[in-house]
């Protein structure tokens, strides 16, 4: 069906001219020609993650300030925001635990440890005295035992003097009676007397008597010898018992001692705990930094040992982003691989293939990383600021976000639309050193 087409505003602008036609494709022509030259231009591969700005070191992070032991809040010395040097005064608590309420604890537990160190020399002075008491038993009891052995001696020479008296008394008594037994033969013969006789009897009587006294005398001095061997005996058992005795006594005052000397042990340790709790009532700023939050508010307010009172920020610090990465990018990433990082609230123009065309970024290096993941399944690197390049920004504060873009291999822009579409893993990467020339 013909219709007349100018009376259409539509296809009255559509004409067939051949001008028309070679412009468009030689336009086309320089499109496909850009798109071919593009498409093998280098691209740098890179791995994308979301972070947080933090720091460097441990000691340069946000941390509590705690309590160590239970208190109540008598008195706040900051504010929220206020700076604070190490050592400066941040509350004052007060105790409320009854054990430790006596204000004269101190001085009470000083006295308790010198009375206990004056037992301790008491002991030590009786320990001494029964030392020398010792000595004075072994010296006497040498002198006994000579003392006894020389009565010993004594008694075995008069019992050998005796020995001998009686057998002087017993040839005495020989000769009487053979002179009796012959006077009676010449009486018989009537060559002697009857006086003479009995002259002769009386004499062996008297004889007989030295004999028995002289055995007696013997008996006794054999006896004696024997008591003498005791005596020595008694005197080794006498003083060894006093000697036992007085170990006994030293050994006793001995462990009384130690038992002392642990007491004031136990004193001194809880004298020391005493004047080490008394600084614990006075929080102090572990370094310098900004009190950022109270956590415990108020006049009166008690607290638990190990609670925190308030929250500080080091001044000092060096910068870190703290970024996370999948598991399959993780044996991509080394220490000392170049991260380019996108800060919130600075102006960026990213080109996250192109970095040297990039603005507003800022260059950093893997400084550490995570063997194990965390708790969202993904690995941990810490990125320190590259410090030859651009200097991050100093109005940084911990907790900013940011998005890192870690720079790999080198690719054309074919490949790496061919690797996306793909699936496969971004090319492997490692930092290479210089080498050493040789001499």
């Amino acid at each position: 069906m013909n219709q007349d087409k100018e009376k259409f505003h539509s296809f009255a602008l559509m004409h067939d001219s051949i001008w028309v036609s070679k412009r468009m494709k030689r336009l086309l022509a320089i499109i496909f020609i850009m798109v071919i030259v593009l498409l093998f231009m280098p691209w740098t591969q890179n791995i994308q993650s979301g972070g947080a700005v933090t720091t460097l070191l441990p000691n340069q992070r946000p941390q509590e300030i705690q309590a160590m032991i239970p208190g109540r809040i008598e008195k706040w010395f900051v504010r929220e925001g206020d700076f604070v040097k190490k050592g400066d005064t941040i509350v004052k608590i007060s105790e409320i635990k009854d054990s430790y309420l006596d204000p004269r604890l101190l001085e009470q537990t000083n006295k308790q440890v010198q009375a206990k160190e004056n037992s301790v020399l008491s002991y030590s002075s009786k320990v001494n005295a029964i030392n020398m008491q010792i000595q004075q038993l072994e010296i006497n009891r040498e002198i006994k035992i000579k003392q006894s052995e020389n009565k010993y001696q004594q008694e075995q020479l008069k019992f050998k003097s005796e020995e001998a008296e009686l057998e002087a008394a017993r040839i005495n008594y020989t000769v009487a009676a053979s002179q009796y037994s012959r006077d009676s033969i010449l009486l018989k013969q009537g060559l002697k007397s009857p006086l003479d006789l009995e002259n002769r009897r009386t004499k062996m009587q008297e004889s007989m008597a030295k004999l028995i006294s002289a055995k007696n005398k013997l008996n006794s001095a054999a006896v004696a010898v024997e008591n003498a061997k005791f005596e020595i005996r008694n005197v080794n058992a006498e003083y060894n018992e006093k000697l036992a005795k007085a170990e006994g006594d030293r050994f006793s005052t001995i462990g009384s001692q130690m038992e002392s000397e642990a007491e004031v042990s136990k004193l001194r340790n809880s004298y020391s705990n005493y004047q080490i709790r008394n600084g614990f009532y006075t929080i102090t700023a572990p370094q310098d930094g900004f009190i950022t939050k109270s956590l415990a508010s108020g006049i009166g307010e008690t607290i638990k040992d190990g609670s925190a009172v308030c929250t500080i920020m080091p001044s000092a610090i060096n910068l870190a982003v703290e970024m996370y990465i999948d598991p399959v990018d993780m044996p991509l990433v080394n220490k000392g691989n170049k991260v380019r990082f996108v800060f919130d609230g600075w102006p960026t123009v990213v080109f996250s293939g192109w970095p040297n065309l990039t603005y507003g970024t800022f260059p950093g290096t893997v400084y550490a990383i995570d063997n194990t993941p965390s708790a969202n399944g993904k690995y941990r690197v810490l990125v320190a600021p590259e410090w030859k390049g651009k200097t991050w920004p100093k109005q940084l504060r911990v907790g900013t976000g940011s998005r890192g873009f870690m720079l790999l291999n080198s690719v054309p822009i074919w490949y790496e639309m061919w690797r996306q579409w793909n699936g496969f893993p971004a090319d492997f990467y490692t930092v290479t050193k210089p080498e050493k020339k040789k001499k």
